[in-house]
């Protein structure tokens, strides 16, 4: 077994954070084609066990592997290529995390979630700091916005007794893993987050509405705007030429037209008056780039390399956008201020510094807590234009 060893300490000694861990690993495992599915899995488990949980670990005695092996007894994790070593040290998991605390604390172990984050980060209303450090532990469920074919998609689930929960009409939960390619067709569903689906009953937007997309990305939002509001005018930008073709592209698997595309940086005043002009919208939509701290527990990683002082920086970038792609609203229009971030800097910090500069009304500020159905969490707020006295 010690070559499990040998390749676990490989990946934790080399990987730097510089791309998504499943990245890494992928070519991790198809340079060292020996290792078997059981193996992979396992290495797998562990990685993202010591990216969740290994800063909040600590022991005067235990070495490197022993605390390795607790980051995945923590986690709730018994890979069957780490089992015999966990069964061997604590006995059988539990389900409990203070029972695991406990277990880890017997052992001369301690765990600190406050070591997860620096304590001077503050948390956007309506999550706990402490709910949202333990929630790093557990990565969230599958899920899918379902657009079409909802019967046969029902019976599909009960026939082939799939584990799933239906949070409402169109929004359905699935374990991590299930191959939704296979058993649903393309143009039924989309990949979407709970909490990001949740966004859609925000917007308030009329029929035949102009609509900018200001940081479209690979176009989720616009899909569920396509599908809600049909008659929507769609116009949809990124600074990432590559991810707007991603957005054509996802449009033609659903049969549905593709809104307008350009690419451009939006916190370039300059660019976007070349590219927008005298142009006015109904609604905006600026989901914009952020830290990504709602979802976190997807990609552990990103927590685990975080450098606190990109907040600053995410801070005025997100400003930027906002207070930019706000002059091209009509008034009575509509801005929505989006992040998938749970601090304060990036989410009311942006909004109540835009909202008096722009004499903006700030109609909704909410955080979508996705931590109770083992989803992501976002911030979404309403800002609406004054009529022009």
């Amino acid at each position: 077994m010690q070559y499990l060893w040998t390749n676990l300490e490989t990946i934790l000694g080399t990987y730097d954070g510089s791309l998504p861990l499943h990245h890494f690993l992928k070519d991790h495992f198809r340079k060292n084609k020996k290792l078997g599915s059981r193996d992979r899995r396992g290495l797998s488990d562990a990685a993202y066990a010591w990216y969740r949980a290994g800063k909040c670990l600590s022991s005067e005695h235990a070495d490197a592997k022993t605390l390795q092996l607790a980051a995945l007894y923590l986690c709730g994790l018994e890979p069957k290529a780490f089992q015999q070593f966990l069964v061997e040290k604590w006995g059988t998991n539990s389900n409990d995390l203070a029972t695991r605390i406990a277990t880890l604390k017997a052992c001369g172990i301690e765990v600190d979630f406050e070591k997860i984050l620096p304590e001077f980060i503050e948390f956007s209303e309506g999550m706990k700091r402490e709910e949202w450090l333990q929630s790093m532990l557990q990565q969230p469920r599958l899920f899918l916005r379902i657009r079409n074919r909802f019967e046969p998609i029902k019976q599909l689930l009960l026939k082939e007794q799939i584990s799933h929960e239906w949070l409402s009409e169109h929004c359905l939960a699935l374990a991590n893993g299930t191959d939704v390619g296979t058993h649903f067709s393309a143009e039924s569903f989309v990949v979407q987050d709970a909490s990001s689906q949740k966004t859609g009953a925000f917007f308030k937007i009329e029929k035949c509405a102009t609509v900018w997309d200001c940081c479209a990305g690979a176009g989720g939002k616009s899909l569920m705007l396509r599908d809600r509001f049909s008659h929507s005018k769609i116009l949809a930008t990124d600074i990432r030429k590559g991810i707007l073709q991603n957005l054509k592209e996802r449009f033609e698997t659903y049969k549905i037209a593709s809104p307008e595309t350009l690419a451009f940086d939006v916190t370039d005043s300059a660019a976007l008056q070349a590219q927008l002009g005298s142009r006015k919208f109904d609604v905006i939509i600026c989901d914009v780039p952020c830290s990504g701290s709602g979802t976190w527990a997807r990609t552990p990683e990103s927590c685990y390399f975080f450098e606190p002082h990109s907040l600053e920086i995410l801070h005025q970038k997100q400003v930027q956008i906002l207070e930019n792609a706000v002059d091209y609203l009509k008034p009575n229009g509509r801005i929505y201020y989006i992040t998938c971030s749970v601090f304060e800097t990036e989410n009311e910090k942006v909004i109540s510094e835009i909202a008096s500069k722009k004499n903006l009304e700030i109609e909704v500020a909410n955080l979508i807590n996705g931590i109770s159905m083992k989803a992501d969490s976002l911030f979404i707020a309403s800002l609406k234009k004054a009529t022009r006295a």
